[in-house]
């Protein structure tokens, strides 16, 4: 393995070209790390199989201006480097991913139950779910944007790629203190040669992580980093149960890395309005080796609004013109069609919606975009059910 330093200064060890499960690992790294040889000692866990339709980026403050001018994502740092041209994105898990992974690995486990185990199985999952890759913190800044899957795809093949499909490819694995990720490359056609040493990304059923029909897959190698609970199986009822164990015990956790590479020159363009729309506040995880600069809430809010209303100062569209009267006629006289559509037009212009933090989404974002938001309404599904 190769040892490197990231532009945040965390140590980590990496392999290039494949995704190691943990006992390759294991033998790959030798014992240089505690946690991935306290496999003897964890107790059983699940290892469901997660499909996932949203991705996240989180960024601080300086890259949600540079993106909100740019009007999208491109290589923060102005060179042609590689490694220093990828924009990083993470798989977003909820209580939706959590409960249908459940029922699949039910299913799979006990493929001809009755209908009694099915009506009395309770949930088990979300209970080993416990690791940072199914928290709504964030490693990486206050100001994260999500994604659907095939949304960002189209947008990566429009604007990036010329029309042509982007290829995945088994980028890297990657080792930290108690972290692994599994890093999936995705490019242009036009840079096949350059990237043509890395495999790519196939559908294969024993893969920690592939794509088919929109969706990332992925099966996580250790999932709950804390253990508390141990998984019980009982062929007899063909159910299985969180059972609390009697002490508890630090272990590794995965995730997965979704690299986009975007050239110096190019961008991954959206509508303003869009990048808005899909921008949310989250919390910080607070990790003694992540040096990254958080806002709280309010200044959060602050930064937001006023990155958006100096748009809507400087630039209002056409159709805002339109729309709009003169501020005397809407002191004076707004029409009862305004009146029912928005009480305050005034107030829309100059402030854009408030910025909304990752535990209370609107209904139409519920909706249309199932994001680490509604993680928080059902991050323990064992509850939720």
């Amino acid at each position: 393995m190769e040892a490197r330093t990231n532009r945040r200064n965390g140590e980590f060890h990496f392999v290039r070209k494949e995704h190691l499960k943990l006992d390759d690992l294991r033998k790959t790294l030798g014992s240089e790390n505690n946690y991935l040889f306290k496999n003897e000692i964890i107790p059983e866990y699940p290892r469901p199989e997660i499909h996932v339709s949203h991705l996240k980026h989180d960024t601080d403050k300086n890259g949600l201006v540079g993106i909100k001018e740019s009007g999208g994502f491109m290589n923060p740092f102005g060179k042609p480097k590689f490694g220093k041209d990828l924009v990083w994105w993470g798989l977003v898990v909820g209580g939706e991913e959590l409960r249908s992974a459940e029922q699949r690995l039910l299913q799979e486990t006990y493929p001809d139950r009755t209908e009694q185990p099915v009506q009395d199985q309770q949930s088990f999952l979300g209970k080993f779910a416990s690791s940072l890759a199914f928290k709504k913190s964030s490693m990486f800044g206050s100001y994260r944007f999500t994604f659907p899957v095939q949304e960002l795809l189209e947008a990566y093949k429009l604007k990036i790629c010329d029309g042509q499909q982007p290829v995945m490819r088994v980028y890297q694995t990657h080792l930290y203190k108690q972290e692994v990720m599994y890093a999936v490359l995705v490019h242009s056609p036009a840079n096949e040669k350059r990237f043509s040493k890395y495999p790519l990304l196939t559908d294969d059923p024993n893969a920690v992580c592939c794509y088919k029909d929109g969706l990332f897959i992925w099966r996580p190698e250790a999932m709950c980093e804390t253990h508390r609970y141990e998984l019980v199986q009982n062929p007899e009822t063909q159910q299985m149960e969180a059972r609390p164990w009697h002490t508890y015990e630090f272990y590794v956790w995965d995730n997965v890395g979704i690299a986009l590479h975007v050239e110096e020159g190019k961008l991954l363009e959206f509508d303003r309005d869009r990048l808005r729309e899909k921008l949310k506040f989250c919390e910080q995880e607070i990790l003694p080796h992540v040096k990254v600069r958080f806002d709280d809430f309010k200044k959060a809010e602050e930064t937001v609004q006023s990155l958006w209303r100096e748009e809507r100062d400087e630039d209002p569209s056409p159709q805002k013109k339109d729309e709009d009267p003169s501020p005397q006629k809407k002191d004076e006289d707004p029409s009862p069609q305004k009146k029912d559509e928005d009480p305050s037009p005034q107030k829309k212009d100059e402030d854009p919606s408030p910025l909304q933090r990752d535990e209370d989404p609107s209904p139409l974002q519920r909706d249309e975009d199932p994001s680490p938001l509604q993680r928080d309404e059902e991050q323990d599904i064992n509850e939720a059910e």
